[in-house]
């Protein structure tokens, strides 16, 4: 999958409730460490959605914090550290979309 087009997919679900591509590329950034810039230039690529998340620079440890569901399927019950990464961050998005705020999904 393209990572373009997965991602606009998160950014169209946060603006749909009114919420901007900024705080969903807050959200990535805090989430694996890429700047908004460098998630721009990723968006021209033709990057997978996968390596997006394996050539994270600098994934944040505190994801593992994350829990809760996303599509019925519990976070912390997802063993594969890569689906699980990818369920994490539409959990923010999704988080985002019901109007919370960046500071509360982030742990802050």
């Amino acid at each position: 999958m393209s990572f373009a087009k997965v991602y606009q997919a998160l950014i169209n679900k946060a603006e749909r409730k009114g919420r901007t591509e900024d705080e969903v590329n807050e959200l990535s950034s805090w989430l694996l460490g890429y700047s908004p810039s460098q998630i721009q230039g990723l968006k021209e690529s033709d990057l997978s959605y996968g390596d997006f998340f394996r050539q994270a620079p600098n994934p944040n440890p505190k994801a593992q914090l994350i829990d809760g569901s996303i599509c019925g399927i519990k976070i912390q019950e997802i063993k594969d550290p890569l689906m699980r990464q990818v369920r994490v961050l539409d959990k923010l998005v999704d988080d985002l979309a019901k109007g919370k705020s960046i500071e509360k999904i982030t742990l802050k």
